[in-house]
């Protein structure tokens, strides 16, 4: 597991008095701006991103296509209407320098871009991107033709030399630990000169919904795209070679980030509502409504947004979250507070995230009092009265959300790094304190 990181800086959880009542405004869903992003940059003309997330994984994003040479200027929308990107694409070019962060869509989804780019790029990132796997990208990306030195590693730091076209074709690859592999070569396939028949040939993928998002999206700017679920062989995804439209795309709330605004309903037996829900969505956080609801609470789908009512008790739940396993931390806080024991399966690829998640979360309820222990692929965990202390992050922000949760009913947590967060959700101190009337 990765080392704790020397941060001194300790958040005190807030702990709730009383049921919460509340709405909160979630900002924009990282997994969408990134990839309107990387899609908008691609377009054969500029295109709008409204609402789009700020925070470090999309900063980050911007400020590496930027590197290559695209134009990203914000401002506010056409029509005056909010904040806005408008996303100027341009010939992509090196030689550049992308620093990823710890941001698994920057260091996957922009390796192919770069091989479309005239002149060398360098990826490089925090020491935790160093352990977190790229082989799926770097090979795919070497069988169609890309020349990439990552002296044998599979992981960064890496240098991509571009050549300002990339043939593409048939390529199979082992995508069981990230999703994120399939949609790399997927966003960037319409600019191959032959577009691209992935075929995964692994394990169970995980995350499917966020390739299921990824083939919206390539959609919805004029690509072509052949999946399983439209017919296709399984496991197979192909897109064909085509220009990509500039659009004007506003970003869904994240729904993924809601998880502790609505947790908070769930342990507190409160109400919180979320303006601005899709009734519509590949994200995986629209699970939430199903899973929270199984934990105890209650939902409905409004004008004003998703009203989400807890009901006083907390109940344990034995859930697949292969295909959700971001939510994986926050459910795990809940369930430590349940009045019934939990199985989490399905989530073996959480070993691979921003820390080894499923470690991590053990060894810290644990160290609240909890009894949690790890499976193969998940977590079981035997509800026990917890006990306040210092909960670790791991500079991983949904371990920060996670010790969040707990501090609502447990007195006397304090969050290492909460800071964390601003990675996928700025300001979350101010969201959670606001959502406390504090």
């Amino acid at each position: 597991m990765t080392e704790i990181p020397a941060h001194t800086s300790l958040w005190p959880a807030p702990h709730a008095s009383g049921p919460v009542f509340a709405t909160v405004h979630v900002p924009g869903s990282k997994s969408v701006t990134n990839r309107a992003l990387v899609l908008a940059a691609l377009a054969a003309e500029p295109g709008w991103l409204r609402r789009p997330l700020r925070s470090r994984d999309t900063l980050l994003m911007a400020a590496a296509l930027r590197a290559m040479g695209v134009g990203i200027e914000e401002g506010v929308g056409p029509d005056g209407s909010g904040e806005a990107w408008r996303v100027i694409p341009s010939g992509l070019r090196g030689p550049a320098t992308v620093d990823v962060g710890n941001a698994g869509t920057v260091m996957r989804f922009l390796p192919p871009v770069a091989a479309l780019a005239d002149g060398s790029v360098r990826f490089d990132g925090d020491p935790r991107s160093y352990e977190r796997p790229l082989n799926g990208v770097i090979d795919a990306l070497r069988v169609l033709g890309a020349r990439i030195d990552d002296d044998s590693r599979g992981s960064l730091p890496m240098t991509v030399h571009g050549t300002g076209a990339l043939d593409g074709g048939l390529v199979e690859i082992d995508a069981s630990s990230s999703s994120q592999f399939v949609s790399a070569l997927l966003l960037s396939a319409p600019r191959f000169n032959q577009g691209i028949e992935v075929r995964h040939v692994g394990g169970p993928l995980p995350s499917m919904p966020h390739i299921r998002m990824t083939v919206d999206m390539l959609r919805t700017v004029g690509a072509q795209v052949d999946t399983p679920e439209s017919g296709g062989e399984p496991n197979v995804w192909r897109v064909t070679s085509g220009a990509l439209l500039g659009r004007d795309l506003t970003v869904e709330p994240d729904l993924s980030n809601a998880q502790p605004f609505l947790a908070a309903a769930l342990v507190t037996g409160g109400k919180v509502t979320v303006p601005d829900w899709p009734e519509r969505t590949t994200q995986p956080g629209d699970r939430l409504r199903e899973i929270f609801t199984l934990m105890g609470g209650s939902c409905e789908l409004t004008g004003q947004g998703l009203e989400f009512t807890g009901s006083g008790a907390i109940h344990g739940i034995d859930v697949d979250l292969s295909e959700v396993g971001e939510l994986t931390p926050g459910i795990a806080a809940v369930a430590a507070l349940a009045d019934s024991p939990s199985t989490l399966r399905g989530v073996a690829h959480l070993r691979l995230h921003e820390t080894d998640r499923l470690a991590a979360l053990t060894k810290e309820i644990n160290e609240l009092g909890g009894d949690v222990t790890e499976t193969a692929d998940g977590l079981h965990i035997r509800p026990r009265r917890l006990h306040g202390g210092i909960f670790h992050t791991y500079d991983d922000h949904r371990m920060a959300t996670a010790g969040a949760i707990i501090g609502l009913a447990v007195p006397g947590v304090e969050i290492e790094n909460v800071g964390t967060t601003a990675k996928t959700l700025p300001d979350f101190p101010d969201l959670w304190a606001g959502m406390l009337g504090n």
